[in-house]
């Protein structure tokens, strides 16, 4: 890529290239600037804080994940609804949906490959049966698919939007009005990686649809149902 755009006269390295590639964290391109998965004007850059100017190139190589070995544990499951196709888990707060780099136990899936023997392989080898998630602080109800043709059918449902997802949530402060939708594209925060925000969509920004109405006003706090016409990192909380 062409170094361009810059708001000032030149920036930090890791910083344009966070800004560039919203997909990946700014922790994650840092390590790559160190161990030499960079180049700046054909030189392997290893400082992250090196200051690059309009009209620089610079190279990237990004090496494939390595894949995650899953194992089953025995962690107790709040079940809702299971057959042989298809398992209903109401998912606690505290509990991650699937293992990532960093956090390869303890999760929902881990527990879900001691529960149901053949799941493994189902939809994905590193996200067994998983077809929507919730994120790691929120409660509620999720489906797993036990099969490989439920999981080609649920998915066809979320993607085809047939299928509602309804969220509950107590917020401080009263909105203005009782109904509304916000409609506007979610990416990860220009300067914390790790948090999410509204980014346009030239800054990688991707489009969030969300439904919401008030059901109850408690003083300074409104309890309040939101649902989603798409599945953002965080949407709701953005």
């Amino acid at each position: 890529m062409i170094v361009s755009k810059l708001k000032d006269k030149s920036d930090r390295l890791d910083r344009y290239l966070s800004q560039q590639l919203p997909d990946i964290s700014r922790s994650r391109l840092q390590k790559l600037i160190e161990q030499g998965h960079v180049q700046l004007n054909g030189e392997v850059c290893r400082q992250k804080k090196t200051q690059i100017f309009p009209g620089d190139r610079l190279n990237i190589s990004i090496p494939p994940a390595q894949p995650l070995q899953l194992q089953p544990e025995a962690i107790p499951l709040d079940i809702l609804y299971e057959d042989d196709t298809i398992i209903i888990i109401n998912k606690p707060a505290g509990l991650v949906v699937h293992p990532a780099p960093g956090n390869q136990t303890g999760t929902l899936v881990n527990a879900l490959l001691f529960h149901c023997k053949n799941l493994a392989g189902i939809g994905g080898v590193q996200r067994p049966g998983i077809v929507h998630r919730l994120d790691k602080d929120t409660t509620g109800a999720l489906v797993v698919a036990k099969t490989d043709l439920a999981h080609q059918h649920l998915q066809a449902q979320i993607q085809a939007k047939t299928a509602q997802r309804e969220y509950l949530a107590i917020i401080y402060g009263s909105p203005a009005t009782d109904s509304g939708i916000i409609a506007q594209p979610i990416g990860r925060h220009p300067v914390d990686r790790k948090k999410m925000a509204v980014v346009s969509l030239e800054k990688g920004g991707r489009t969030a649809v969300t439904h919401w109405q008030v059901l109850e006003r408690l003083g300074n706090y409104t309890l309040m149902q939101f649902r989603l016409e798409t599945g953002r990192t965080h949407q709701i909380r953005v």
